[in-house]
């Protein structure tokens, strides 16, 4: 349902949100590191959510990434709509262009109330939320 790109940046919103502030900030390659995805890849993807205002970022020999306490409180789905927009999340599995209840593919029924659940869990729930659960060992960032 999300995109490599959406799942990078999820990770990497999470993980700032547990290891970033404003006084300690992360380099792009950094957060690759932590959450083992690719460096450059990430350092656009990072790029594009901060000129959507979704992480922060500052420039020189101290600068780096990192989330302020008042854009934590943003929902999830928020990150995913930056990155892809919501219609991949309303996309059909199987890649159908006219999926719908009126026209299903055959895991249309089976898989919707799935889609609905996450969609609702990334609407319900703020990045500090989800990053608290990181924080707690309930959840995480890689394996």
């Amino acid at each position: 349902m999300l995109s490599s790109s959406s799942k990078y940046a999820v990770n990497a919103v999470l993980f700032l949100a547990v290891h970033a502030s404003e006084e300690k900030k992360l380099r792009a390659s950094e957060i690759a590191e932590g959450i083992k995805v690719p460096s450059a890849f990430l350092a656009k993807i990072l790029q594009i959510l901060s000129r959507k205002n979704l992480v922060s970022s500052t420039k020189g020999p101290r600068g780096g990434f990192f989330i302020s306490p008042r854009a934590q409180q943003r929902k999830l789905v928020e990150i995913v709509k930056g990155i892809d927009g919501v219609d991949r999340l309303e996309d059909c599995v199987l890649g159908l262009k006219k999926c719908s209840s009126q026209h299903p593919c055959p895991v249309h029924f089976s898989v919707q109330p799935y889609k609905n659940k996450f969609l609702k869990e990334l609407e319900d729930n703020s990045i500090a939320s989800f990053a608290e659960k990181v924080k707690k060992g309930e959840a995480y960032l890689f394996v």
